[in-house]
């Protein structure tokens, strides 16, 4: 994986009403734990761009006060209402320790199926992975060259080095389906007259 920085600033009280101060002043309340220990901070908003509203999976190197934490981050949650980021959780990466990260699935080549006039469902846009940080990939690519009308790949299909996939593996990842145009194109067998 990549690694992307963010910078912020410890928490000095932790709470409801402290937090709902730093977010009216812009900022995210943020934790980092599976360390030694949990580290509370809060980062600009603004500082979120390249960890979150990008396609691929990252390391984010979070430095707070001149010492650098490694991390994945496991969970961002947003406003009911008005969408903005509201609270994000870090796992903190240990050497030789496994980490389970959610990466983008990348949809490539050109299914026959839909080249027959099938629709393309991708049903699983990010799968959950476990593996050494350094080792996960920064996206899933999926070739559906092959995937004609009715053709599927499951997560059990998808294989990658030194990564397990920890969705369950029958779950279709994406699919060719039939549309109506290709349907009313196939005749019906019609009954023989007498």
């Amino acid at each position: 994986m990549k690694t992307v920085t963010l910078s912020g600033s410890l928490r000095e009280n932790v709470g409801k009403v402290d937090a709902k101060a730093l977010r009216l002043k812009g900022h995210v309340p943020c934790v980092i734990y599976g360390g030694k220990e949990q580290i509370h901070f809060h980062a600009d908003e603004r500082a979120f761009k390249p960890v979150i509203f990008t396609p691929n999976a990252h390391i984010v190197e979070i430095n707070l006060d001149g010492k650098v934490y490694k991390t994945v981050l496991q969970e961002a949650q947003y406003h009911k209402i008005n969408d903005k980021l509201t609270h994000a959780d870090f796992l903190e990466i240990v050497e030789g320790k496994p980490v389970t990260a959610n990466i983008p699935v990348v949809i490539s080549g050109q299914s026959e199926g839909v080249k027959k006039g099938g629709k393309l469902v991708l049903k699983l846009r990010k799968l959950k992975a476990r593996g050494i940080a350094q080792t996960l990939p920064d996206s899933i690519e999926i070739n559906i060259s092959k995937l004609d009308i009715g053709d599927s790949i499951a997560v059990g299909d998808i294989s990658i080095e030194g990564v397990t996939l920890l969705n369950a593996k029958n779950v279709s990842v994406v699919s060719v389906v039939t549309t109506r145009a290709v349907a009313s194109e196939t005749p019906n067998s019609a009954p023989a007259k007498k």
